[in-house]
């Protein structure tokens, strides 16, 4: 009987994930979290509709830049989601959910998947991952306050600095720390691209 509830719960929150994320198809990394944490993933699926619709309306608002994959939009993304997830499910589940997410990336990668309209790199996983981090922190001292108010407090939380983004240029090209351009064609099939991971402010 726990094996059939294990089953459904993994479909269940692999279905809706797929669906709003919209992002790439599901990793064998996010199965495995699904199959281990059940429980967690229905509470995921029930609530998961709801952050990416404050997403999509931090978006539609334009408080932040457009940029939906190394910008400070893509950092709401993340820190939201974790910190409204955070409500429902233990940080650890989260953390371990986020890391899978991100191996994820690294195996569509290489399949030439894109996420956003970009392919993942190295330097984007981790921005991902500490911009989760920053969500955590938001999320367990925030429990009480309602959606718009966590929004609006991630939005300031970005705007000061506290959250991570990639470097770009006035022409929204990624750029080096040392401001170089960086031509992405020249990095077909590197995972491991000089990028410039900053502050969410600069």
């Amino acid at each position: 009987m726990l094996k059939s509830k294990h089953i459904i719960f993994c479909c269940l929150f692999l279905c809706s994930a797929k669906n709003l994320l919209a992002q790439h198809e599901i990793s064998k990394y996010e199965y495995r979290w699904a199959f281990m944490y059940p429980f967690a993933a229905k509470k995921v699926q029930r609530h998961l509709k709801e952050s990416m619709q404050m997403y999509l309306d931090v978006k539609k608002s334009k408080q932040l830049d457009t940029l939906e994959s190394g910008g400070t939009l893509d950092a709401f993304r993340h820190t939201f989601t974790m910190a409204y997830l955070s409500r429902f499910v233990k940080v650890n589940k989260l953390r371990k959910l986020g890391i899978a997410h991100e191996k994820g990336n690294r195996y569509f990668f290489y399949k030439n998947h894109q996420e956003f309209g970009e392919r993942a790199d190295s330097l984007a996983c981790v921005m991902d991952l500490r911009n989760n981090e920053l969500g955590f922190e938001i999320g367990k001292n925030n429990k009480n306050i309602s959606k718009d108010e966590l929004k609006n407090m991630i939005i300031e939380q970005i705007k000061v600095g506290n959250a991570w983004k990639l470097k770009k240029n006035d022409q929204k090209l990624y750029v080096s720390c040392q401001n170089e351009p960086i031509l992405i064609e020249k990095y077909k099939g590197k995972w491991f691209l000089p990028k410039c991971l900053v502050r969410s402010n600069d």
